[in-house]
């Protein structure tokens, strides 16, 4: 019964976190095709995919593409819908969906591919996600990892001005939208090689050195162009604690 009351109330928090949340801002559209760069070569038209969490399909709709078939799986019927919106939109017919909160998920088949992005930053139980992410990965698949890095030159510059109480500090922002922890590069390797997969690939993603917003501004405003971003990515693998964000590309532990 308490199981069913937590569910409920997770629930409630996932639809709430999606309805606050809106990733099409210019700089979130830079970091998904930097995302996407940084997969793309691990991927191919003959896997089929997971994909866990899908806000609104920015970039389901681009991973979709890379495969050959992307189970997408959220817990907000809103995501789900306005996903399958997009999809459509682009004719994009390669999609499965599943309206399910990760903790009842229960997948039928394994995956080649399997990916979270900036997922576990919102769980409640992180070990859950990957637990789940372990029993249906493919023996030769992979799992892509994306959360915010709690190191970021924007945050270390948020600290530095007493903005943040510390570098882990979540701000009112971070509670809007759903975060429920900030990782650094040690605890996301961690906690992902403490559930039995081994990492092939981490680092960072974009060099960040001011808030989304500041950025957006820029970009919107053309101060900031496409080459910007390119170099600020190119950076990030460079000096990854500096990102802001982290990624992983992980396979089971042999």
């Amino acid at each position: 019964m308490n199981n069913e009351l937590n569910l409920e109330a997770e629930q409630t928090f996932v639809t709430k976190a999606y309805e606050s949340y809106h990733d099409d801002s210019s700089f979130n559209k830079e970091i998904r095709r930097c995302i996407l760069k940084t997969f793309s070569p691990y991927l191919s038209k003959h896997m089929k995919a997971l994909e866990l969490g899908c806000s609104n399909g920015f970039l389901s709709s681009e991973l979709a593409q890379l495969v050959g078939e992307l189970t997408i799986v959220d817990g907000s019927a809103k995501a789900i819908e306005d996903t399958r919106l997009r999809m459509n939109q682009q004719r994009i017919e390669n999609t499965l969906y599943k309206e399910s909160l990760f903790e009842n998920f229960v997948p039928l088949e394994k995956y080649d591919a399997i990916f979270a992005v900036y997922i576990l930053e919102h769980v409640l139980d992180t070990q859950i996600i990957l637990d789940l992410a372990k029993s249906c990965l493919k023996e030769n698949g992979i799992f892509c990892i994306v959360v915010p890095n709690a190191r970021a030159l924007s945050r270390q510059l948020a600290l530095k001005m007493g903005m943040y109480e510390s570098l882990y500090h979540l701000t009112e922002n971070d509670f809007n939208h759903g975060h429920r922890r900030v990782y650094d590069s040690l605890t996301l390797a961690k906690s992902i090689t403490d559930s039995g997969f081994a990492i092939i690939s981490k680092g960072g993603v974009i060099l960040k050195p001011l808030a989304d917003f500041q950025l957006d501004n820029l970009l919107d405003k053309g101060f900031l162009t496409e080459k910007h971003i390119d170099g600020m990515y190119d950076l990030g693998f460079e000096y990854p604690d500096l990102c802001g964000s982290l990624f992983a590309i992980s396979i089971l532990n042999k």
